[in-house]
């Protein structure tokens, strides 16, 4: 079979390869513990199952507008203005079939062949993929681990070049957990500026900030209008399955966008968007009771996984992610089986303590793994037991 071209430029989702190898472990009766999933494990709050029931019941089970249901793009501008304090008009917005479909369309609509686009290591999987599909070139700039990993800037401005279309960020991080400083937010606008760069502010994880509150980019600088904010009801309202997610940005892009979409997937589920208008209007108490959890398991997790020696794990300060760097365990071995890199070591955990996390070098880091601790007290105590013990039969 021949395939285009474009298929080979695009590697699959390892997240989602990892989820399928923890379900096929326990479905031939392995007891694994599955830290890889990027997804809450609370179920969907009630209010927003009920509106979706009633959505059923009223007939909202027909095609919508391409760029979705004028209630819930007008719900999205007054999010943005009640938790953000960003101003936008219900034609900014764009609602969309997941988080990661607004960024897919937004790359599709603004880069092609010959173009740069500028991405943070380490990053989220799907981000350089997205710009290889629009057959433009990810550039990756390096982070400092020290410093909530934000850009090494000599290097970011080095690596700036008169092909450079955009830059791509990711705060708070997946998959480290870091929050970018207002301080390095500005300093990147202010490069986005200086060359008139679009910059992409995924800010699907700001519902999920510890250790203060969290600014969108858009308000740090309203009047640059090339900045584009993503959002997602995924992680916010633990909806990872309903695919809604959304963007607000200039009209003229999000009418872009909106014919690819048309052309593409017609539009985003109906009785999902009535869902996510209910998400997004109604009782917000039940993001903080979501955030008070993940917040208690961080603090869990990071006492735990402090404690064993060889791993290195900085606070996260946002998401639900930790990211230790695991390069101590590097050249050890247990049974004529040497550990070399982060792949060996999740393979290692994976087989040897039935725990399933993700190798940093699918997120662009060759010293660290990535842990979801978007699972229960108990499993994080549990897992944390196993791989003690699995590192200790290390030499």
């Amino acid at each position: 079979m021949r395939l285009a071209d474009r298929v080979s430029r695009v590697k699959g989702s390892v997240t989602l390869a990892m989820t399928t190898r923890a379900a096929e472990l326990r479905a031939a009766g392995v007891d694994v513990i599955n830290m890889s999933v990027g997804e809450p494990d609370f179920p969907t709050p009630a209010h927003i199952v009920e509106a979706a029931q009633q959505a059923i019941a009223d007939g909202y089970t027909r095609y919508t507008p391409g760029a979705g249901l004028p209630q819930l793009r007008q719900a999205g501008a007054t999010m943005l203005a009640r938790d953000n304090g960003m101003e936008a008009t219900a034609e900014q917005v764009i609602i969309s079939n997941g988080g990661k479909h607004p960024l897919f369309n937004a790359c599709m609509a603004l880069f092609q062949q010959g173009d740069e686009v500028i991405i943070f290591a380490p990053y989220w999987v799907s981000f350089p993929e997205f710009v290889n599909f629009a057959h433009a070139d990810p550039i990756v700039v390096n982070t400092d681990p020290d410093l909530n990993f934000e850009p090494l800037f000599d290097e970011l401005e080095d690596r700036i070049t008169p092909r450079t279309k955009g830059i791509i960020m990711n705060s708070p991080s997946n998959p480290t957990g870091g929050v970018w400083r207002r301080e390095a937010v500005q300093q990147i606008i202010a490069l986005a500026r200086k060359h008139d760069l679009w910059l992409f502010a995924d800010e699907c994880y700001e519902a999920l900030v510890y250790n203060g509150p969290f600014v969108s980019a858009a308000v740090i600088d309203p009047r640059y209008e090339k900045i584009l904010t993503f959002q997602s009801c995924s992680k916010t309202y633990a909806m990872t399955g309903w695919r809604i997610g959304y963007m607000a940005g200039p009209v003229e892009l999000v009418k872009a966008m909106s014919r690819l979409q048309g052309q593409s997937t017609s539009c985003p589920n109906s009785i999902a968007q009535m869902a996510a208008v209910a998400a997004l209007t109604g009782d917000q108490s039940v993001v903080g009771e979501m955030k008070a959890a993940f917040d208690r398991r961080r603090k869990l997790i990071l006492e735990r996984l402090t404690a064993i020696p060889g791993l290195q794990c900085r606070e996260p300060g946002g998401a639900f992610y930790v990211f230790p760097d695991v390069s101590e365990l590097f050249g050890k071995s247990v049974d004529g089986r040497k550990l070399s890199t982060p792949e060996d070591v999740t393979e290692y955990f994976l087989t040897e303590a039935n725990v399933v996390t993700v190798s940093g070098e699918w997120f662009g880091d060759n010293r660290s793994i990535r842990f979801s601790y978007a699972v229960s007290d108990e499993d994080i105590i549990t897992a944390t037991e196993r791989i003690t013990a699995a590192v200790a039969r290390l030499n």
